[in-house]
């Protein structure tokens, strides 16, 4: 690869690799396959940077790249398996509720694929309709009914747990 292109790859991976990660690990709930994604996403950006440099829309296209990672990791069969006798001890983030984010956690792994994905990247990524779609490789519709679908599921998982308070001066108007 030329020294320039080397240089723009190296700029565009620093600049969003915590983002990709954090996609990767909402994707997969696992830290390790979210850095094992992570890394053969950007191992095939690099491979055809040239011609990624030159879409459009960049960010769409890594997260195209990412999704499809992470789909092909569930496919393989060997990914279930636990390597030792125990989970690994994972520590909560600061300044996060554990309850919540574990509850939010499970309620998305229990999602469809796709709506997992859209859900994933259209709130928690912060990406546009049109960019979901771009990286899912799917219609803007079938983005919001996916997003639809997801959300109507994840509160009927979490409203239980986790009321959503509701502003009694608007009903009593």
């Amino acid at each position: 690869m030329r020294p320039d292109l080397e240089r723009d790859y190296v700029e565009y991976v620093q600049a969003r690799l915590p983002r990709l990660h954090r996609t990767a690990y909402l994707l997969c709930a696992d830290a390790f396959q979210a850095d094992d994604i992570v890394q053969a996403t950007l191992t095939a950006l690099y491979v055809n940077w040239k011609r990624a440099a030159s879409a459009d829309n960049l960010d769409g296209y890594v997260h195209r790249i990412l999704v499809r990672r992470y789909l092909d990791e569930r496919r393989r069969g060997w990914s279930r398996v636990l390597l030792g006798d125990r989970l690994p001890e994972v520590s909560a983030p600061a300044g996060h509720d554990v309850e919540e984010r574990d509850a939010l956690v499970t309620a998305l792994r229990a999602l469809p694929k796709g709506q997992r994905a859209a859900v994933v990247l259209r709130y928690l990524d912060d990406l546009s309709i049109e960019a979901t779609a771009a990286a899912l490789g799917c219609s803007a519709g079938n983005v919001k009914s996916q997003c639809s679908r997801g959300l109507a599921a994840l509160r009927g998982v979490l409203d239980g747990r986790h009321p959503v308070a509701v502003a009694t001066e608007a009903k009593e108007r």
